[in-house]
């Protein structure tokens, strides 16, 4: 299964997926966890490995895969941000 089949990842694909050899990582690469602030980065790996060992249920993969959604989108807000900011600091400083 090639992880840029599907740019988004479900609760049926996920429960399939911990079947994997490679679970942890198809899983990883698939809720996209690189596009993530590290700490958030890190809590959804060890979100995944749990449910992944406990052999949990539809509604646990939903949950990790709308907490994944939102902490990509909020890291996605708080860097076009800093984006923003940056720029407003730097046009600020051109005509001091």
């Amino acid at each position: 299964m090639n992880p840029k089949d599907s740019p988004e990842l479900n609760a049926a694909t996920l429960l399939a997926l911990r079947q994997e050899s490679d679970a942890m990582r198809v899983i990883t690469e698939r809720l996209k966890v690189k596009e993530m602030g590290p700490a958030d980065h890190i809590r959804t790996k060890h979100e995944v490995k749990a449910f992944i060992e406990s052999a949990g249920d539809v509604k646990e993969a939903e949950a990790i895969v709308a907490r994944a959604r939102a902490r990509r989108t909020l890291n996605q807000a708080q860097s076009i941000t800093m984006k923003m900011s940056e720029r407003q600091q730097h046009g600020q400083r051109i005509v001091d």
